[in-house]
């Protein structure tokens, strides 16, 4: 399969918006799965079918309706968590790419696009916004990374690398001191690519776009990581 990475047009809309929903999406069940495996949810669960029981005399029903509830709470902040995003990013950014991405010479959307059954489709994107360091007088300046996605039928075949290479000579052409980017902990693959092109983690923090308590339950941790351009 021939990829061509472009840059974004406006005839893509719809593709790329489908492209980015699902891509966001299907972190929710590797989200759910991270969370109930660690050792204080296993706790938790099996605590809450012990009290299940005794107040129900016994009852595996009661049992298991206690800890079901339980595990259907951490689903909904999994699931609430990302589809939130997507609801959100839908509503802004990714109503207007053009304006968003394509109207400051700094700022760019590319898509990488590949030939299927004869007719062409969008197999992955990837957004650079540009930055100016605040409050350290050195106006240092710098390129966000956003919207790295790729279809499910394009991975492992470099697509991940070729986009974020495409976002750091971009940067490195528009004289920017680094390039910066935030992906979540379950997204473990993005992370390996990432440490593989020479971005390092420089920050973990839990702040996102939902209510503390659905993040902290998810159990989603936010990692900033950042590459030095060498000029």
């Amino acid at each position: 399969m021939q990829l061509v990475i472009r840059r974004y047009r406006p005839s893509d809309k719809d593709a790329v918006l489908v492209l980015f929903s699902d891509g966001i999406l299907e972190h929710i069940g590797p989200s759910f799965r991270n969370a109930m495996t660690q050792p204080l949810y296993l706790v938790i669960t099996l605590g809450l079918s012990a009290v299940g029981h005794h107040l129900g005399g016994g009852a595996l029903l009661c049992a298991l309706l206690l800890a079901g509830a339980w595990v259907a709470l951490v689903y909904y902040c999994c699931y609430e968590l990302y589809d939130s995003f997507v609801r959100e990013r839908l509503r802004t950014d990714m109503l207007d790419i053009p304006g968003c991405y394509l109207s400051q010479p700094d700022n760019c959307f590319w898509v990488a696009e590949a030939e299927v059954d004869g007719r062409s489709e969008v197999m992955g994107m990837v957004a650079v916004v540009a930055k100016q360091s605040a409050g350290e007088g050195t106006g240092e300046r710098y390129g966000e990374l956003f919207r790295m996605i790729i279809s499910s039928s394009c991975r492992r075949m470099g697509l991940g690398s070729r986009l974020a290479q495409t976002v750091i000579d971009f940067c490195k052409e528009h004289g920017f001191s680094k390039v910066v980017l935030e992906t979540s902990s379950t997204q473990t693959a993005a992370v390996a690519l990432y440490k593989k092109m020479g971005f390092t983690l420089v920050l973990t923090h839990a702040q996102t776009h939902a209510p503390d308590w659905i993040t902290k339950l998810s159990g989603v941790h936010i990692l900033k990581m950042e590459k030095q351009i060498q000029g």
